[in-house]
């Protein structure tokens, strides 16, 4: 399904418009990962304090997502235009504040040199079409979600269930699935992993994940149906065991200090989105059964 009225380029072109689409998303989405959790933390505090019958804090909500402009998080300066180019603002400032000289965090180019890969490959595997939308948005979804889901163990509603709307919405279509599919797909990825959590914590009287993990599970369930799940789930456990044995290795995180499932399953949910078929397919082929 293409989209209308657009100019005739050539795939290099409309892939490098998509990786520079993506740098430019990627800067917002470090805005959304520093700023949501913060708004959803002053909403939570405040429904608690309404709940108890405690008078409201005096103190003002954290800035939002769209309205506030960007500034230095420790002199609270706002930050020119130059400033704020995706990756080259970094770069041209050196990892520093202009005007107060702290450091400034190596998420911002990483986030946004990621989505920015992540969206030309996107492009470059369903062409500039709806589908390659539709790509695009679940990227950026699974971007913010995996880069909260890492700084704070929480996975938003926010952002989830945009996810598996949208995913269970397209079936209309249909684009990627079916409808029939995309709702046992999200059932089951839901229940599977709810499965797992409550077998985990009558075991051993421990949480081993959380609610959020299977609502991202039943939201790629959506988009790709009930055959992606397996090789989802495979694939997180193995890109987590080798993430968190280098960061033990490293002696960057404890053994005893819980990590977040979140970002695994949301790699591992795009590598199988774009490669999937190519995947599958390497496999049967080394495994002599095609």
């Amino acid at each position: 399904m293409s989209l209308p009225d657009l100019p005739d380029l050539p795939p290099a072109a409309w892939i490098a418009i998509a990786g520079v689409l993506g740098l430019i998303v990627g800067s917002f989405l470090n805005v959304v990962m520093l700023r949501l959790p913060e708004r959803m933390a002053a909403g939570w505090r405040r429904e608690a304090r309404e709940i108890l019958e405690l008078p409201p804090e005096e103190s003002p909500l954290p800035p939002g997502i769209v309205r506030e402009p960007s500034h230095c998080p420790h002199c609270k300066h706002r930050l020119s235009v130059r400033d704020n180019i995706p990756l080259f603002g970094w770069l041209l400032l050196r990892g520093r504040c202009r005007y107060c000289k702290a450091a400034i965090s190596i998420q911002y180019p990483l986030v946004e040199l990621l989505t920015g890969v992540l969206s030309a490959l996107v492009i470059a595997r369903f062409g500039p079409n709806w589908a390659g939308l539709a790509g695009l948005v679940f990227t950026w979804l699974l971007v913010a979600l995996a880069g909260i889901d890492f700084r704070t163990q929480l996975l938003p509603d926010q952002l989830s269930y945009p996810l598996l709307w949208l995913g269970l919405l397209l079936t209309l279509l249909p684009m990627f699935v079916s409808a029939q599919s995309a709702i046992l797909g999200a059932a089951l990825g839901y229940l599977s992993l709810w499965s797992v959590y409550w077998l985990f914590k009558l075991l051993t009287g421990k949480e081993g994940m959380g609610y959020g993990d299977f609502k991202l599970l039943a939201a790629l369930g959506a988009w790709m149906g009930p055959g992606a799940l397996l090789p989802v789930i495979l694939l997180s456990s193995l890109i987590g065991a080798l993430v968190g044995g280098a960061l033990i290795a490293l002696r960057r995180h404890g053994r005893e200090i819980p990590m977040a499932f979140g970002p695994y399953i949301a790699a591992a949910g795009w590598v199988w989105f774009v490669a999937g078929d190519r995947l599958l397919q390497a496999y049967l082929q080394f495994s002599g059964l095609h």
